[in-house]
């Protein structure tokens, strides 16, 4: 009787570690998967792309879907609180003549709260992402490709888009600075769609110091965007 328990336990013993060995072939089947999506649909591919899986690959990862959705959370989260309504801040704070400066102030003025919050979204939607990402337990060579994945989709485009920023909020404020300009003088100062004319000298030399100034913020912005467009295609 002895005997028979005995093997019985090492039986039990030997069916468990067939158990340990069908789980670990699994996880290792679903990271193989998971890594092959992530270097040919996100890493081999030029520009930002962020496919979606079909439900099919989804169960091929098993619980590494997880950690493809911190990047595709973070993707839809900007796109919905910063890209969509960046458009809409844009459009309000747009001039399309010398007029509109001293017009347009309050659009001016809202455009320019419109980015300070989509700068807080943006700040909200990478921390969030962030604080997912350093959660995350993964293998060596799991996380070797996940990093790269997550630097490309998620850190770069944030970072670039940072940078438009800046130049935005010191081209809305050197904006309404010129139409207050414009206000303040307005008796001396005469606009008749882009032409303006300057009774006073002193005048002429101060407000054309300010629109080079704007000029030249307004390259800046340029030159974010085409950084930010070569993110996007790749180039």
């Amino acid at each position: 009787m002895k005997t028979f328990v005995r093997f019985a336990t090492l039986g039990l013993c030997l069916a468990f570690s067939f158990m340990l060995a069908a789980c670990g072939n699994k996880e290792a089947e679903q990271r193989t998967a998971f890594i092959e999506f992530l270097q040919t649909r996100l890493l081999d591919k030029p520009g930002l792309r962020v496919p979606t899986p079909t439900d099919e690959q989804k169960t091929s990862f098993g619980d590494y879907a997880k950690h493809y959705a911190v990047i595709t959370d973070f993707n839809e989260g900007m796109n919905k609180s910063v890209s969509q309504p960046m458009g809409e801040v844009m459009a309000k704070g747009a001039l399309r003549s010398i007029g509109d400066l001293a017009t347009r102030r309050d659009d001016l003025k809202a455009a320019k709260e419109g980015l300070a919050g989509l700068r807080t979204a943006l700040d909200q939607q990478l921390a969030k992402a962030d604080a997912a990402h350093a959660q995350l337990k993964q293998p060596d060579d799991l996380k070797q490709v996940y990093d790269k994945a997550y630097e490309k989709t998620v850190s770069t485009p944030a970072a670039t888009f940072k940078e438009v920023f800046p130049a935005l909020d010191a081209t809305f404020d050197g904006a309404l600075a010129v139409g207050d300009f414009l206000q303040k003088n307005k008796s001396k100062i005469q606009i008749s769609g882009a032409s303006v004319t300057v009774t006073d000298p002193a005048l002429q030399a101060e407000l054309n110091k300010m629109l080079q100034s704007l000029n030249g913020q307004s390259a800046a912005i340029n030159a974010a965007q085409r950084k930010m467009q070569a993110v996007v295609r790749g180039s």
